[in-house]
């Protein structure tokens, strides 16, 4: 009740009644221009619920008066980049790789791009810098399994390597697993690895093991790879004999691969990304280091 209302002695303030260790808490009113950003903040609030894009409604929402939307929005910036880019993405869609590469302010774009495609699409194989992993040839060396020209580059970003869903794929023989098939015996398995280790002269190698395994690998290997370990770009075989290592070097993993055999896989780009940006990747990733 009225009466009964509690007034600090010193500023004539009712109290609300709740005490901290002997402080009282004023009642004061609220300050004239806090209630009146209080209100105007409600007042927008309801203002943007009406113009724009607020609540849900099931599976959808209120689209709002204004019909604006951020897809929308951001779909109209990448349009005009897009248009911005134009003058450089039409004469990459034009011109052959090689020509790009003869114009500095073209191409100096291509490979801009083409880095953003890779960061986008490649590096979770073959690694941010093209260094490759075991299993994901490294793009950085000078050595490729179908060539490392511009258009081979192309060619297999395009298609890819074993790809189930491009009938232009690029097709290698894949490596027969020797052990698993019994065509080769352990014995000869680990002979062969010996020869092969031999070939990239790896200290330690066993002198007569690789002696026997130079017949086991003329009679099976070398159709594919050479009678030297060279490798075939036509047939995607790599070479042997150069230290370059797409699994490892060691002696278990070139047995492990004798045994089971190994058929990599690269997806076709061509259902992902269009010729200009495929020609784009080609460009940066010969120019990492190894193109041909």
């Amino acid at each position: 009740m009225a009466g009964n209302v509690e007034r600090d002695p010193l500023t004539g303030v009712e109290t609300t009644g709740h005490e901290w260790d002997g402080i009282k808490e004023l009642n004061n009113p609220l300050p004239s221009w806090w209630l009146y950003i209080y209100f105007a903040c409600i007042l927008w609030s309801v203002i943007y619920w009406v113009l724009y894009p607020a609540w849900p409604v099931g599976t959808t929402y209120t689209k709002g008066i204004l019909g604006w939307s951020q897809r929308m929005q951001v779909e109209d910036e990448i349009k005009e980049a897009k248009a911005a880019q134009s003058k450089f993405t039409d004469q990459i869609a034009k011109l052959p790789l090689a020509q790009i590469k003869t114009n500095k302010e073209l191409y100096d774009f291509a490979v801009t791009g083409g880095r953003s495609v890779f960061a986008g699409n490649c590096v979770q194989c073959h690694g941010a810098g093209g260094q490759g992993r075991p299993g994901f040839p490294n793009l950085a060396d000078d050595e490729w399994l179908h060539g490392g020209s511009l258009d081979d580059i192309f060619k297999t970003v395009q298609h890819g390597v074993r790809a189930t869903n491009d009938n232009d794929t690029r097709q290698p023989p894949a490596m027969p697993s020797f052990g698993k098939d019994g065509t080769l015996n352990q014995a000869q398995i680990g002979d062969a690895a010996e020869f092969v280790r031999s070939l990239n002269k790896v200290a330690g190698t066993d002198a007569e093991a690789a002696k026997r395994g130079a017949a086991v690998f003329a009679d099976n290997c070398a159709s594919c790879h050479g009678e030297k370990g060279e490798g075939n770009p036509d047939l995607g075989s790599k070479p042997l004999n150069d230290g370059i290592w797409l699994y490892g070097g060691d002696k278990a993993t070139i047995v492990q691969t004798l045994t089971n055999g190994r058929a990599g896989v690269m997806p076709s780009w061509a259902t992902r990304l269009d010729d200009t940006s495929i020609k784009e990747v080609a460009l940066y990733v010969h120019g990492l280091g190894g193109g041909k």
